[in-house]
């Protein structure tokens, strides 16, 4: 049985809600032209004003920090099963979840940071994160290698002293573009002749180290994501201390194991909210459009989408609620399957569902005039970040084989 929603989250539920029709929805052109000038001025990795506008409201409001699952300091937690809801409506505007200080992959690296940095990592970077003062980028994707598989990546993490130097090179290190990102969690190999598992180490690296390089910006479907953006970093001979090590040596696949559960069902929640919000979107057009005779809502075929598509979110939100529960109650690692069942389902379902949205809409569901096409590209995207679905399938059928004995 999934418990039901806490008082709390009901409050911030309608607080949410409430929020979004005062100062998102009506201000989602605005973002758009504000994006629209940057680019035109030939700087898109700029800070947007409207986001900075909203933070203080959204914090006066008391919708800040709602991702983390338990206290720190004066941030009071909140169950994954009492955030999906709210994740879910962040997943409804792609821009939004920033201005709750709610955004990947900065929720990513402050759970990180909450549960494996020292007492002066916390003090030094996790605070100024969670104050919404900087962001932070996760750099672990590399070009040579297939980064599917964490062991494979290759980034050095040599040992000098008292120092670290690191050499190697990352892309789609989310949230690197933005201006106000000031702090880098790489991951790299400090010893290739260790146990496969125990390789790899995380390191902090505040962006402005010597020898950091942002080389470009890698688009999406098109789509430069600016100005948080997917960039490719150059580590060349960059050195930091050895105290900028999370957890310790030979523990970065732990922390990657640790880090990447709650991110996955974060983007899952969003994927709700997405086809939400697609489904919304068809019903509404096809309403508006008249083919044949007949509006395009009375005809069969499109019955069939509409149906199919409240069938396949409700059981996609029921997966995630059930995935919720369990890393509360359980923890992370008890609900691996469960948050490998929903990995593969969310964005899968999302793409199906804005895909028929886009179909309702014609032509103008690949314009720029609709918000489809770009949570089309979102949606897909999602189904390779965090792990692609082929591996989170791989893990899940490992478990269920587990479950049975072999026999001869």
């Amino acid at each position: 049985m999934i418990p039901d929603y806490s008082e709390r989250s009901l409050l911030l539920q309608e607080k949410l809600k409430e929020f979004f029709a005062l100062h998102i929805y009506p201000n989602e052109a605005r973002y758009h032209a504000e994006m629209d000038a940057f680019r035109r001025s030939g700087d898109p990795w700029k800070v947007v004003p409207l986001i900075e506008a909203l933070k203080p409201l959204a914090r006066k409001a008391g919708l800040w920090n709602m991702f983390l699952p338990h206290r720190h300091k004066d941030q009071p937690g909140l169950s994954n099963l009492d955030y999906a809801p709210l994740c879910e409506t962040m997943g409804r505007v792609m821009w939004s979840a920033e201005v709750f200080n709610c955004s990947a992959p900065d929720t990513g690296n402050m759970e990180t940071l909450a549960l494996y940095a020292t007492s002066e990592q916390k003090d030094q970077w996790l605070d100024p994160l969670l104050a919404g003062q900087i962001r932070s980028a996760f750099l672990m994707t590399e070009p040579a290698v297939a980064s599917s598989d964490a062991t494979n990546i290759q980034c050095s993490i040599r040992r000098d002293g008292d120092s670290y130097v690191i050499n190697g090179r990352k892309w789609f290190s989310s949230g690197a573009g933005s201006p106000h990102c000031d702090i880098f969690i790489v991951m790299g190999k400090t010893d290739p002749e260790a146990p496969k598992h125990s390789q790899q180490s995380m390191v902090l690296v505040p962006r402005s180290t010597p020898g950091v390089k942002v080389l470009r910006h890698l688009s999406v479907f098109g789509y430069d994501d600016a100005p948080h953006g997917h960039m490719e970093v150059e580590l060349d001979n960059v050195r930091v201390p050895v105290s900028n090590v999370l957890l310790g040596e030979g523990r970065g696949f732990e922390i990657a194991q640790g880090r990447l559960g709650p991110g996955r069902i974060h983007h899952c929640m969003r994927s709700i909210g997405a086809a939400e919000r697609a489904l919304e979107m068809m019903c509404e057009r096809l309403r508006q459009r008249v083919a044949f005779g007949k509006p395009l809502s009375e005809q069969s075929i499109w019955h069939e989408r509409i149906a199919e598509s409240r069938c396949m979110i409700d059981q996609a939100r029921l997966l995630i609620l059930n995935a919720s529960n369990k890393m509360d109650v359980a923890g992370n690692k008890a609900a691996r399957a469960e948050i490998a069942m929903i990995k593969v389902v969310a964005p899968n379902m999302s793409c199906q569902v804005v895909d028929w949205a886009i179909q309702a809409h014609g032509a103008a569901g690949v314009s720029q005039d609709f918000w489809l096409a770009e949570a089309y590209a979102h949606q897909r995207t999602v189904r390779i970040v965090d792990g692609p679905d082929e591996v989170h399938r791989n893990a899940i059928a490992k478990l269920e084989l587990a479950k049975r004995p072999q026999t001869r």
